[in-house]
């Protein structure tokens, strides 16, 4: 999915240089949550809350990782280190989402997943896997909700496989459908990003 930038009176532009893992945006306050492709079913004050909770989980990750340095067990740390870069990528993401309307995720909240990318299994979903337009529809707008609200190197990792693994499976003409193909690629940008290997757009306030 291609993410627009402002609406009315929310006007932003590229200055062509970026600034730690994103890039700089001059911006003047206003707006709302929205784009030409995708409106959040949540609002301003939800998106809010989420941030609160979000950067206080950070703040404690960030504690975790200290800890396991002071106890010398290095592999923990490479992965809480992992982990907290993750959640630190979408905690940028809704503060992009709250000030530009940029990269809003499809849902808030943190749903549970484990997915073994070794074992030759389909991933557990919500949704039936049922690969008829409709179902296919279904599926891949949750696989897009669950790979936006990854906040784990483990979830990212696992959530690309999934997708790989679920894309073939529906017929040509059913992989080509508008809202599914769309669905699937906001599911790769969000993943991308939470990598590391996007950037997120990060505001900067102009008069």
């Amino acid at each position: 999915m291609r993410w627009l930038a402002l609406l009315l009176a929310l006007t932003a532009c590229k200055t062509g240089s970026a600034q730690g893992n994103g890039d700089q945006v001059t911006y003047h306050p206003a707006g709302t949550l929205a784009d030409d492709d995708f409106k959040p079913t949540y609002d301003k004050s939800d998106l809010h809350n989420a941030l609160i909770t979000e950067r206080t989980a950070a703040s404690s990750a960030e504690q975790r990782v200290h800890d396991l340095e002071d106890k010398g067990d290095y592999d923990q740390v490479q992965t809480a280190n992992a982990d907290l870069a993750v959640r630190q990528r979408f905690i940028a993401s809704l503060e992009a989402c709250e000030t530009l309307g940029q990269t809003c995720p499809p849902r808030l909240d943190e749903p549970a997943w484990t997915y073994d990318v070794e074992a030759d299994v389909d991933p557990k979903l919500d949704a039936p896997l049922r690969f008829d337009v409709t179902s296919w529809q279904k599926v891949s707008a949750e696989l897009a909700g669950r790979a936006c609200a990854c906040r784990t190197i483990a979830c990212v990792d696992s959530m690309f496989a999934a997708i790989d693994r679920l894309e073939k499976r529906p017929m040509p003409e059913v992989q080509s459908d508008e809202a599914a193909s769309s669905s699937v690629t906001q599911a790769r940008e969000c993943l991308y990003r939470l990598r590391g290997l996007r950037r997120t757009p990060r505001a900067v306030a102009g008069d």
